[in-house]
């Protein structure tokens, strides 16, 4: 281990060894990387609202110059977490160097905060992607489920028609704005209605967002929608998916899949080892605004202590060394086995890949 990122440019220099199998495998094309642990909202339904978590923090553009000189082929970077990336101030100078990197950057935000310098600094950076989480389309609902005030659905709704007018005003289609609703039977019955919040902000996609429950707040078993969806749902989510037909809107859920054929399927579907499907553990890391390696975003979202989960830490370990070492091979042997780790196993019954 080293103590700081100066000592760690020096590791680097020096090479770094094979796990003791003698393979490794190559470095990921694809890193989650947290902007800031912080947030402005208190989601009902998150863990940084119930569960334990790392202390507020933002990384900064040389902890993510530092990662990201490690990877020769690096092609995608998502930079959220569990915190709303808007709140770090170096978050366009950080897209604007990942983008030098000729990388595909995204994050999710809430867009609380998504004002117009902050929008122009966003499409000045060469942003990609952002994704808007919309967890309601009434105030009332949203303030439920996201842990604010009733003032904030029409915020967030202003800045994104704003934000929108300003890229036909610079005559700019990046960065691509979509809509991510995390369906729940809280919430469920509105999102007909945020689809027309969509057309109106000229947003032109609509994701149905993944549920992932841990037991605490909104995020409880009887919540979720996936293989239990009510007579009332069906018919909203064909509402909804006919609406975005009508609007050109595009209609998906989380990986790709259309959101009828996600909510719908039935419990026949799940697997003897549900958690096989997923090649995470091969092809990404989440890494957090402190520095820790964990082995997807999602770790952080189940029970138990981020101990547990911890891979390693990049602002000590040269990557290449905590990918292919002791730990994370560990790791992927348990997840190849009939007893991965917490963070695994529960993935695929309790909600989809």
């Amino acid at each position: 281990m080293v103590s700081s990122l100066s000592g760690l440019s020096e590791v680097i220099r020096a090479g770094v060894p094979r796990g003791d199998s003698g393979e490794s495998l190559p470095l990921p094309r694809e890193l989650y990387i947290e902007s800031t642990t912080r947030c402005n909202e208190s989601c009902d339904q998150c863990p940084r609202t119930h569960l334990g978590r790392e202390a507020d923090r933002d990384i900064t553009l040389g902890e993510v110059q530092q990662i990201i000189e490690q990877f020769p082929a690096l092609e995608r970077v998502v930079l959220h977490g569990l915190g709303e990336p808007l709140l770090n101030k170096e978050l366009p100078a950080i897209v604007a160097y990942l983008r030098s990197r000729d990388v595909y950057t995204l994050f999710n935000s809430n867009a609380l905060l998504l004002n117009a310098k902050r929008g122009r600094a966003l499409i000045d950076a060469g942003l990609n992607e952002l994704r808007v989480s919309l967890d309601g389309a009434t105030p009332a609902t949203y303030a439920r489920v996201r842990g604010v005030n009733e003032k904030a659905l029409p915020l967030i709704t202003s800045n994104l028609k704003q934000f929108q007018a300003l890229k036909r005003d610079l005559v700019v289609s990046l960065p691509r704005v979509s809509l991510w609703f995390t369906a729940m039977h809280e919430n469920f019955t509105e999102l007909p209605q945020v689809v027309e919040i969509a057309a109106a902000a000229g947003v032109p996609e609509v994701y149905v967002q993944r549920f992932i429950f841990f037991g605490k707040g909104l995020a409880t078993a009887d919540q979720a929608i996936y293989r239990q969806m009510r007579e009332q749902e069906h018919a909203v989510l064909h509402a909804a998916e006919a609406r975005c037909r009508e609007l050109g809107i595009s209609f998906t859920a989380t990986g790709a899949t259309e959101p009828v054929t996600y909510l719908e399927r039935g419990a026949d579907t799940e697997k003897t080892q549900p958690w096989k499907g997923c090649r995470r553990p091969y092809t990404l890391a989440y890494i957090t605004a402190h520095g820790n390696v964990y082995s997807c975003c999602f770790a952080p979202f189940t029970p138990g202590p981020l101990s547990k989960k911890w891979l390693g830490n990049a602002f000590e370990t040269p990557f290449e060394r905590i990918w292919n070492g002791e730990r994370y091979q560990a790791f992927r042997a348990a997840f190849e086995s009939d007893t991965p780790w917490p963070q695994c196993a529960d993935c695929g019954t309790k909600w989809s890949l």
